[in-house]
């Protein structure tokens, strides 16, 4: 897959914009992309042991550094950092953004957590 032909982080730092050239430019909230971290933190080794992390909704991007050709890290402002988020994953989550919220968001729901202040 092909870099995106830009990553923009908002003035804020709340959200970051991509703009892939076969698509529309896309948004994805900071907590979006920290709750949704490729890092293995998140995600564990198996389905099974993927983590619904609660009380990231005020979360922020502190910085995105280049790896390689192929991915980012980004910086959060609650110090997590070692998710390597490929240009693939990237797109995945721009195709998929409706449906992946939707489900997080259903995850914290059933486990009685919360998406914080």
């Amino acid at each position: 897959m092909k870099p995106p032909r830009e990553l923009r982080v908002s003035r804020d730092r709340a959200a970051m914009t991509v703009l892939f050239a076969d698509a529309e430019p896309a948004t994805l909230t900071a907590e979006m992309l920290r709750v949704l971290s490729p890092s293995a933190e998140v995600q564990g080794h198996a389905p099974e042991q993927r983590v619904t992390v609660p009380g990231k909704r005020s979360v922020t991007i502190v910085r995105v550094d280049p790896v390689g050709n192929y991915a980012v890290r980004i910086v959060f402002s609650d110090g997590h950092q070692s998710g390597i988020f490929t240009w693939l994953y990237l797109h995945e989550l721009i195709m998929g953004k409706e449906e992946k919220w939707q489900g997080y968001l259903e995850e914290l729901q059933e486990k009685g957590l919360s998406r914080g202040d």
